[in-house]
């Protein structure tokens, strides 16, 4: 084996498989594995398990879940001590994959511990947003890190790290992007890809758009288990009106969006969509978060820019009928959608692939000559 990838969510799990599909394409002996989900296992990786269907987020859903995650850890590291690929390539998901990394160095399996496996990471954790200090422990058990935000390399400034900006995939020039703007189209709901997150966003995105009614809207999922429980919700009124697809289907015209804070904020955001950000957590998940999390703003396109490109209505400020307020302006004012183009174009300048080369570039350099 020589590469295995761990992506634990919809985004990394679509991130990495665009990295593997063209490493495999340059090197068509590559072994590659990988726990992660469809798109990985598409680009020809071995899916040993499908990581994205169990992905969470909150410290609640996680301790609830934490019997679960442990059995999959301890399976995970025995896989590897067995396998022994050449490279591990953690893909985000820091609360399992920072443990992962420490947990091969202290047990004498990766490069920084005395073993044989080198251990690469692409996406940095948030670092700038909580738990800063975690640097130092990374550079302690990590060869390598890639990130697709510019302003991450100077967090890690102070460490041995080596990091390197690779470009945000959604600015490559080979990326087709899957949501555009059309000033006909419908009004677009994307409530996220986790399911605990899905049950608080969503209901209050439909009663949001129930209050506005003035198009009909497409609502986006990732998965039949997502697509499921937004159909729980929907109602015999909303079948002329609402309609379902799934993430990865044919291009899509949007005039507006609500959406979660995840990825799929960044593709409209850089599509020129205008929109608002709608986030519910668990309480107490929200609690800790304000009490941990140093950020001005939710939306990563908002932290970018450093203002806010989109709304953001958290826990009770997401009230349907703001909501249907924020969808009209959406719509009816010009000046939203002229200040949402300026922005998505400041975006993609903010997000360029350098000179010194992509993501499969990197993992390329890091991976170095094939097993004899």
């Amino acid at each position: 084996m020589d590469l295995l990838v761990v992506a634990g969510e919809h985004s990394g799990d679509a991130h990495a498989a665009r990295a593997v599909q063209e490493l495999r394409a340059r090197h068509p002996g590559l072994a590659v594995a990988a726990l992660g989900g469809p798109e990985l296992a598409a680009a020809g990786a071995q899916l040993l398990y499908d990581l994205t269907a169990s992905s969470v987020v909150g410290i609640v859903e996680v301790l609830k879940h934490f019997s679960f995650f442990q059995a999959l850890f301890g399976e995970t590291v025995r896989w590897i001590a067995e396998y022994r690929p050449r490279a591990v390539c953690l893909v985000d998901y820091p609360g399992f994959n920072l443990r992962l990394a420490e947990t091969l160095r202290a047990r004498g399996l990766s490069s920084k511990g005395g073993g044989s496996i080198k251990c690469l990471y692409y996406i940095s954790p948030q670092i700038w947003a909580w738990k800063a200090n975690r640097r130092f422990a990374m550079a302690r058990s990590l060869d390598a890190m890639a990130v697709i935000f510019p302003f991450e390399v100077k967090c890690y400034a102070d460490t041995t790290l080596p990091v390197t900006f690779v470009g945000h995939p959604f600015v490559a020039a080979d990326y087709e992007p899957p949501i555009r703007y059309d000033a006909r189209g419908p009004i677009l709901l994307l409530p996220g890809s986790r399911t605990q997150a899905v049950k608080r966003i969503f209901p209050v995105m439909l009663a949001g758009y129930r209050a506005f009614g003035e198009r009909p809207a497409l609502v986006l999922y990732p998965s039949e288990k997502i697509a499921a429980e937004l159909r729980r919700h929907l109602g015999p009124a909303d079948a002329g009106s609402i309609s379902l697809a799934a993430i990865g289907g044919p291009a899509i015209a949007a005039a507006a969006v609500l959406t979660s804070s995840g990825t799929m904020s960044m593709q409209c955001a850089l599509g020129g969509i205008p929109g608002a950000v709608v986030y519910r957590a668990n309480p107490l998940t929200y609690l800790l978060g304000r009490w941990l999390v140093r950020v001005p703003y939710l939306g990563i396109a908002n932290l970018l820019l450093e203002k806010p490109m989109y709304p953001e209505f958290i826990q009770g400020a997401a009230d349907p009928a703001i909501l249907a307020a924020e969808l009209r302006r959406c719509l009816h004012d010009p000046d939203r959608r002229a200040q949402t183009a300026v922005a998505a174009e400041r975006l993609r300048q903010i997000l360029q692939q350098p000179a010194g080369g992509t993501a499969v570039d990197w993992l390329e350099r890091e991976l170095g000559p094939a097993r004899v």
